[in-house]
């Protein structure tokens, strides 16, 4: 009885090693091993090498943990800026691009894709074509500018090392906690590719993902301010999902994006005002 009670908890704890190695994989670029997981029945196996369909819906739930890595890294990369006696601002800038290597410019890739494609498109299906177009245009220019400036600027202005990482990791696992949230209450816009893929993931890993985004976020700021944090990321939520209900008729990778860059500058700042 207690080795197949240690047998069944082996076999959970490893298909959840192989969620996270799976959202690692798919959210950064961090070369780490890949490690295949059984499956739920009826779906094929989690692994990093794949995280593409009803892999990824099952493996939502890990996304603020590989949020908490990107921060991680990105705090290591302001704290070594700093003993540099690099000015806060040039620190700052150098942790962003930290980020962007390590996440392979994902999220600001959505954030453009959107601006551009709502910003520029008069019908759904243009705004759709335009979102799938490689080309960059103005809309998704300026959102990236405003996005590199206004995290810049968070970042320097609070300015001690420790602080800065506070703030990172909380910022990169609450944002991506909102993902699994929007992919849960949003249908995909598109009748193919990833997002319709992965479908809809399960409520237990929405919920998840939600409550360790908010648990990593008090133990970035404090109960508090955390609380008030997640009351402007829910708002955030529901903003960016009724906006792209009404441009396109549902969500997409491209509006993940877009939501994950939003909720980040939207902790940055959080953690500007209250530090």
């Amino acid at each position: 009885m207690a080795s197949g009670a240690l047998g069944d908890w082996g076999e959970w704890i490893g298909a959840r090693v192989g969620e996270f190695s799976a959202s690692i994989h798919f959210l950064t670029r961090l070369p780490l091993p890949r490690h295949e997981a059984p499956a739920a029945p009826g779906a094929a196996a989690t692994a990093g090498a794949g995280a593409t369909g009803a892999n990824l819906a099952q493996a939502a739930w890990a996304f603020p943990l590989s949020g908490f890595v990107v921060g991680l890294i990105a705090a290591i990369t302001y704290a070594v800026a700093d003993k540099l006696v690099l000015a806060t601002w040039p620190a700052a800038a150098l942790t962003l691009l930290a980020t962007l290597l390590i996440t392979g410019a994902l999220h600001e890739d959505g954030l453009a894709d959107t601006a551009d494609g709502f910003g520029g498109g008069d019908t759904r299906e243009r705004k759709l074509a335009i979102m799938r177009d490689s080309r960059i245009g103005t809309y998704g220019v300026c959102a990236l500018v405003l996005s590199f400036l206004i995290r810049v600027g968070a970042l320097a202005s609070l300015a001690d090392p420790a602080a800065v990482a506070a703030a990172l990791i909380g910022a990169h696992a609450a944002a991506r906690a909102l993902l699994p949230l929007l992919m849960f209450f949003l249908p995909p816009a598109r009748s193919e590719g990833l997002s319709h893929a992965a479908g809809t993931p399960a409520r237990e890993n929405a919920a998840a993902g939600a409550v360790l985004g908010f648990l990593i976020l008090i133990g970035c700021i404090g109960f508090a301010p955390a609380a008030v944090t997640a009351i402007v990321l829910a708002i955030v939520l529901a903003v960016v999902a009724r906006l792209s209900a009404a441009q396109i008729g549902g969500q997409s990778g491209d509006i993940c994006g877009a939501l994950e860059q939003i909720g980040e500058i939207a902790v940055l700042l959080a953690a500007s005002t209250t530090g």
